[in-house]
């Protein structure tokens, strides 16, 4: 199913990942992306949508979806129904992405890195016999070569390293949510602003067996009632909480206050908080509007995972702290001390 050594195929494509009919909000991120890159290549931007039954049904939730792909500015949307698309599965999923890339051929592919898409991307590539750049935090298109620069951390986020697949097409890579704020076209489309419509919609019979694991219960985790990757309010706690019984005070305070709760890689690793509250280069990447830092150090391997929140509060008794080279507003004190004080002034608010 490998492409030819010598680099071909023509688009950038984007794989437009859903639950029940609602796009991850990644995908306006990668759309916007896309279009900024194939501006640079003068080529079209393709979106990959894999569903169960989005044009016969233009009522249901999937048609939706449909339609504001339409409105993200994508030229064309390969659509493939099948049933085995009601919850996506990278094993079904995998089979289907890497069909179509064979038989179009795409010059790029882009891979949101949630928990579906850092499964599927390696299936795909491993099909394609081609290169992937997992994790990205950067693209850009060589001015000289045409080439996809797919930068990501290494050595634990100590360097940034640039890569090139020369020789493989497509040529891949995975994206951290977040990490692309959505402000283009995509953008507006997913605010509900841009009524246009450029997607040709292109339906694509595949034979497509069952997997060989069968899903049986979908269960969405939430952290402090919301999920951390749409939450515009998150308080995250370090290990300067001090225990797992002075965790609770950040999730109180997350209550408090409508956002979610987060955690570093220590406080995850001591059984503090689960590991879907982890925030960092191995967690997730966010994007609140708030981002209250409690008893957190600031070491890069977790700061690449808020570099785009809009505004960052460090409680910490480390004045010295990296974490304050950071922040929008630091506080000097200890936590157990200056959380509840907070928590007291939004009660006496309230």
């Amino acid at each position: 199913m490998a492409f030819s050594n010598i680099p071909s195929g023509s688009g950038i494509w984007v794989f437009a990942e859903h639950e029940n009919g609602k796009l991850h909000p990644v995908v306006y991120e990668l759309l916007d992306e896309a279009r900024r890159l194939a501006a640079d290549l003068r080529e079209e931007v393709s979106c990959v949508f894999l569903v169960r039954n989005a044009i016969e049904d233009p009522r249901g939730p999937e048609a939706a979806a449909l339609e504001a792909l339409k409105a993200c500015g994508a030229d064309r949307i390969y659509v493939v129904e099948n049933n085995v698309f009601a919850r996506l599965q990278d094993e079904p999923c995998a089979a289907a992405l890497a069909g179509l890339a064979s038989r179009y051929r795409p010059s790029i592919l882009l891979v949101g890195a949630t928990a579906l898409g850092r499964s599927l991307a390696p299936r795909v590539a491993a099909r394609l016999d081609t290169g992937l750049t997992a994790e990205c935090v950067e693209l850009e298109i060589d001015g000289e070569s045409r080439l996809l620069i797919q930068t990501r951390p290494a050595f634990g986020a100590n360097v940034m390293a640039s890569i090139t697949c020369p020789v493989r097409r497509p040529q891949m890579a995975t994206i951290r949510p977040g990490i692309l704020k959505a402000k283009g076209q995509a953008g507006l489309a997913r605010a509900g602003l841009n009524g246009t419509e450029s997607g040709q919609v292109i339906k694509v019979d595949m034979n497509i067996t069952e997997p060989l694991v069968r899903l049986i219960e979908h269960v969405n985790e939430t952290c402090g009632g919301e999920n951390l990757a749409d939450a515009g309010i998150i308080v995250a706690g370090g290990r300067g909480v001090g225990s797992a019984e002075n965790f609770a005070l950040i999730r109180e305070l997350a209550c408090a206050l409508g956002g979610a709760v987060g955690a570093t890689r220590p406080v995850v690793d001591a059984g503090w908080a689960p590991e879907s509250s982890l925030i960092g280069q191995t967690g997730h990447v966010v994007s609140p509007k708030l981002y209250i830092a409690c008893g957190i150090s600031g070491a890069i391997q977790h700061m690449v995972g808020i570099s785009s929140a809009d505004i960052i509060v460090a409680i910490n008794r480390d004045a010295s702290a990296p974490i304050f080279r950071y922040a929008t507003y630091g506080i000097v004190g200890d936590v157990m001390q200056v959380v509840p004080a907070l928590l007291d002034a939004l009660k006496e608010g309230a």
